[in-house]
């Protein structure tokens, strides 16, 4: 009788003699995978977020009309070099706080050196920008809140601003196109939204003796044509007081300037590596930015002298980059006119196109008012 031989199961060889029998692997819960899912989801994005491109939304008028509030952006972190995230301690795609709460979203247990990856160009002037709002100190310096300016001067400009023209180093800048400033329409009668959004206005201010509104001089051409409105007159440092409108305070505070938003500088621009001599002058224009911005230890200013580490200095040379940001709504912008410079490691990037827009103002039921067509994937200039 032929002898029978029984098999024995398949095994799997290893590299380095081992065998292991075949085991079926468990299949993942429904759980487990949405967890992995989300997890895949989270991690794509931030590198999304932090790499390449950032949405964000435009919360006030200050840029109008070339941005209106309503409108959603995509920014490019390439374009200047995507920063390495200084506060690495922190809840990802959230800021300042944890979504729906006034729970910070972050640890200051680290806090990286500035560092940032190599972009495409250097920023250029009249590039549309988001950096982080350099004087909101009680944040670390990447979640300080998001601002959008236009960069109207560079590192190692001379800036001047004489009767709302700006100049950079002597030549002239070229405006925005859909610049705005204040206009001052006098009237007996009272002028409702209806009229004010038939010419696009809608930045307006009610006087006593008629309206504060921020246009255009085409615009405000057109609105002289009005039988209603007896006056119209462009604000300016010189009738400012007499339409009974303050002077406002402008960057450094200090009495040795007499500028106004106006008219403004001549003012340097620093640049990385630059030396400055200091004096009263000098140090009212960036004992600031010496002092909050350049990661000094025990830097302060006494009796119109800087101290830094407990020694006195004569000059200080400046470890990056500055620059000068105003909105195209240039009569109705917070920005470098009244708080100064914007540092280097507080920019965030380049604002490239509007994706989505709506009228906050108009009704979903009027839908063809609520979303403006018209600005959809519009390219920022």
């Amino acid at each position: 009788m032929a002898s029978t031989q029984t098999s024995s199961p398949a095994k799997r060889r290893f590299p380095f003699g081992g065998q292991k029998a075949d085991t079926p692997r468990k299949p993942k819960s429904a759980l487990r995978e949405w967890i992995d899912s989300i997890l895949f989801a989270v991690i794509v994005a931030s590198l999304v977020h932090w790499l390449v491109m950032q949405p964000y939304t435009i919360p006030t008028s200050s840029m109008e009309k070339s941005l209106l509030v309503g409108d959603y952006l995509f920014v490019s972190k390439f374009h200047y070099g995507a920063r390495v995230p200084r506060t690495i301690l922190q809840v990802p795609l959230t800021h300042q706080t944890i979504w729906g709460t006034e729970i910070p979203s972050y640890l200051e247990w680290i806090y990286l050196p500035y560092m940032r990856l190599p972009g495409i160009s250097g920023i250029k002037n009249n590039d549309v920008v988001v950096f982080n709002y350099p004087t909101e100190l009680q944040f670390p310096s990447d979640l300080k809140t998001n601002y959008i300016k236009r960069c109207i001067g560079i590192a190692g400009d001379s800036l001047t601003i004489r009767n709302k023209q700006v100049f950079i180093n002597g030549k002239l800048l070229e405006p925005p196109a859909r610049m705005q400033t204040s206009y001052f329409l006098q009237t007996s009668e009272t002028i409702t939204d209806r009229v004010f959004r038939r010419y696009d206005i809608t930045d307006v201010m009610q006087l006593p003796n008629g309206y504060l509104v921020q246009t255009q001089p085409e615009t405000a051409a057109k609105l002289k044509e009005l039988t209603f409105i007896s006056k119209i007159m462009e604000v300016t440092d010189a009738n400012r007081a007499s339409l009974g409108l303050l002077r406002e305070s402008v960057f450094p505070n200090n009495t040795n300037f007499s500028w106004s938003t106006d008219n403004f500088g001549p003012v340097y621009i620093p640049r990385e590596g630059d030396k400055v001599q200091l004096n009263e002058k000098t140090l009212a224009l960036y004992q600031y930015a010496i002092i909050n911005y350049e990661d000094n230890e025990d830097a302060r200013v006494e009796n119109g002298k800087l101290f830094i580490g407990g020694q006195e200095l004569t000059e200080y040379t400046f470890k990056q980059n500055y620059y000068f940001m105003m909105g195209d709504n240039r009569h109705n912008s917070l920005d470098s006119r009244f708080w100064g410079f914007v540092p280097e490691d507080h920019i965030v990037g380049k604002a490239l196109f509007v994706w989505w827009s709506v009228d906050q103002n108009a009704s979903w039921l009027e839908i063809t008012d609520k979303i403006r067509w018209n600005r959809l994937f519009r390219a920022i200039n």
